[in-house]
C-alpha cells in the first residue's frame, strides 16, 4: 500500500495555557482534495501553519511519503514540494503576474550576465505564461500590476505561483472568501485542475457548499483533534456542521 504523500500524527501545539492542538491527525494521498474544516478555534490555522513550516509543533510526527521529516521553516516544506496559498494571497501588488510567480526565485541570465545579477526575463515570462495557460487562468495584462486585478484574478496568480513550485501538495486557506459567485466558480474549477495535474490540495474553508463541491475527503477538527473523516460524496452539509459542533453521532464517520 502506497504511503500518503503527507501525514501528520498526534500533532500538539500550545500557546501558554491554551492548547490549540491536542493530538491532531491528517493524511493526504496523491491527486486528491482534502478539506480541513472546523469551527473557529478548532485548530485549522495552527495545523496548516505547522504543516507548511510556518510554526513548529510541540509534539507529534510529520511524514512525507512515509518518511519522518522536520519542517523548521516554510523553505523546508517547499523543499518537499509543499506550497501554501494564504488567505491574504501574499502577493506583491505593485509587481506584475510574472514577477509575482518568480518572487524570491528569479532565474539568473546565463553566463557572465547572470553572475553580474541580470535576470533571464524571457525565460521567466515563457514559463509563467505556460503556468497560467496550463491552469486556464486568464490574465488581463501580463505587464500590469496585480493591484489592478480582480479578487479572482489575484487568486489565480497566487495558485499558479504555488503550483509552479509545488511537487506534492498545495494548502489553500479560504480561497473563495469575499469572492462573488462567478469568481468562486472559477476558483473551484482551478482547484479541480490543480488536482487533475497530480498535485494534491488541502482546502481550508468555512463554506460547506465549496467543500462538498470539490473535496474527495473531509477532515473535521474540534478542540484541536480530528474527530471525523468523511467521504465527500456520502455526507451532507448538516452532518458536517453536526460533526464540527459536536451534535452529530460520529460512529458512522470514517
Amino acid at each position: 500500500m502506497t504511503a500518503p504523500i503527507l501525514e501528520a500524527r498526534g500533532i500538539t501545539k500550545s500557546y501558554g495555557h491554551v492548547r490549540s492542538l491536542q493530538g491532531a491527525d491528517i493524511s493526504v494521498d496523491r491527486g486528491e482534495v482534502v478539506a480541513l474544516i472546523g469551527d473557529n478555534g478548532a485548530g485549522k490555522s495552527t495545523l496548516t501553519k505547522i504543516l507548511s513550516g510556518a510554526l513548529k509543533p510541540d509534539g507529534g510526527e510529520i511524514r512525507v511519503d512515509g518518511v519522518p521529516v522536520t519542517f523548521d521553516s516554510p523553505v523546508a516544506a517547499r523543499r518537499h514540494g509543499i506550497e501554501t496559498v494564504y488567505q491574504d494571497l501574499s502577493l506583491a501588488l505593485d509587481l506584475n503576474p510574472i514577477q509575482n510567480l518568480f518572487l524570491g526565485r528569479e532565474l539568473p541570465a546565463k553566463g557572465l550576465l547572470g553572475r553580474l545579477g541580470f535576470l533571464d526575463r524571457a525565460a521567466m515570462r515563457q514559463a509563467g505564461e505556460e503556468a497560467f495557460r496550463s491552469l486556464s487562468v486568464r490574465i488581463p495584462d501580463m505587464r500590469g500590476a496585480v493591484a489592478n486585478f480582480s479578487g479572482g484574478q489575484r487568486q489565480g496568480v497566487a495558485v499558479a505561483r504555488a503550483l509552479m513550485w509545488a511537487k506534492r501538495l498545495v494548502f489553500m486557506d479560504e480561497p473563495t472568501a469575499a469572492l462573488g459567485v462567478a469568481q468562486t466558480r472559477n476558483v473551484l474549477d482551478l482547484i479541480r485542475r490543480v488536482r487533475d495535474s497530480g498535485v494534491s490540495v488541502v482546502l481550508i474553508s468555512h463554506s460547506m457548499p465549496d467543500v462538498l463541491a470539490v473535496s474527495d475527503r473531509i477532515v473535521v477538527l474540534r478542540h484541536g483533534r480530528r474527530v471525523a473523516t468523511f467521504d465527500a460524496k456520502r455526507v451532507t452539509s448538516d452532518e458536517l456542521v453536526g460533526a464540527m459542533t459536536g451534535t452529530l453521532e460520529l460512529s458512522g464517520a470514517a
